[in-house]
């Protein structure tokens, strides 16, 4: 097992950093858009479909993510504070209600959830790619560091489960682990990379600490962190309707595309919308 996963983890770098570094946004664009096509068709699989529905709806996202890439709303700041506002909502609503609640509902509104799940976070990373390595690298960084840090905090502290009915294996001294791990992810970042990198944009760290100060930047990380929580157990949630360990095996070692990104899916916009509000309080 942990062969495959080292095997997957470097095929995967090999495909992702050319497309991180290259001066043409569109190979990174492309490698955006076939990660949210597999997405959709792990989505689809997971709620209900069988392979050419689901297929069907791997193809819609692709052709939609094109679409909005085209349009582009996310030049207005108001789209991506609702899509922040959806995630606070829908998400508190999912998770209340637990699987039950999930598998109640009829699958068409399943998969449109889905896709307005998967579209916003694929617009976002593009938008992050555009401010910049230092930007997109950062809030990629601020998810993973959260993930880390919550998982061996929870393994040697946990005893309070945050949501046994989805995820048994989380607790809330993880979610604080995940929280200090952002903060001091933070303070290393805006003290001491951002300076030596500020050729390739400001981090989402130096970004809400300009606009913000200290304290509420403090706060902003903390609600992105619990954000990529969120879509932790989302997604545990779906697969757990679904008596699913794993969205597939499209990465062997590492399950599917979703159980990559899921993390990444309220997050990323949340941090723009976050941002956004930093530069209109900016001194």
């Amino acid at each position: 097992m942990l062969k495959e996963r080292l095997i997957t983890a470097l095929v995967l770098l090999a495909v992702l950093l050319p497309t991180l570094w290259a001066s043409n946004p569109l190979y990174f664009g492309l490698f955006v858009a076939v990660a949210l096509t597999l997405a959709g068709w792990e989505w689809g699989r997971l709620n209900g479909w069988a392979l050419r529905a689901a297929s069907s709806l791997g193809l819609l996202t692709l052709a939609l993510f094109g679409l909005v890439l085209y349009a582009q709303p996310g030049q207005s700041p108001a789209f991506w504070f609702a899509v922040f506002a959806l995630w606070l909502l829908g998400g508190s609503w999912a998770l209340k209600g637990a699987s039950p609640a999930w598998s109640a509902l009829p699958i068409l509104p399943r998969q449109v959830i889905g896709v307005i799940a998967l579209l916003p976070a694929g617009m976002a990373l593009v938008a992050w790619k555009a401010q910049g390595i230092n930007a997109l690298l950062s809030v990629l960084c601020l998810v993973w560091v959260a993930d880390v840090a919550a998982y061996f905090g929870g393994r040697a502290f946990g005893k309070r489960k945050l949501a046994p009915a989805i995820s048994p294996g989380k607790s809330w001294e993880g979610v604080w682990s995940g929280w200090v791990g952002v903060l001091g992810l933070a303070w290393l970042w805006s003290t001491h990379i951002d300076p030596r990198w500020s050729d390739a944009g400001t981090s989402v760290f130096g970004q809400l600490v300009q606009g913000l100060g200290w304290p509420l930047a403090a706060l902003a990380l903390i609600v992105l962190a619990a954000l990529s929580v969120v879509g932790d157990l989302f997604e545990s949630l779906v697969k757990r309707a679904a008596g699913a360990k794993d969205s597939s095996q499209l990465l062997p070692g590492h399950g599917g595309v979703l159980d990559r990104i899921d993390a990444l899916l309220p997050t990323l916009p949340a941090a723009l919308a976050l941002c956004l509000l930093a530069q209109g309080m900016k001194p």
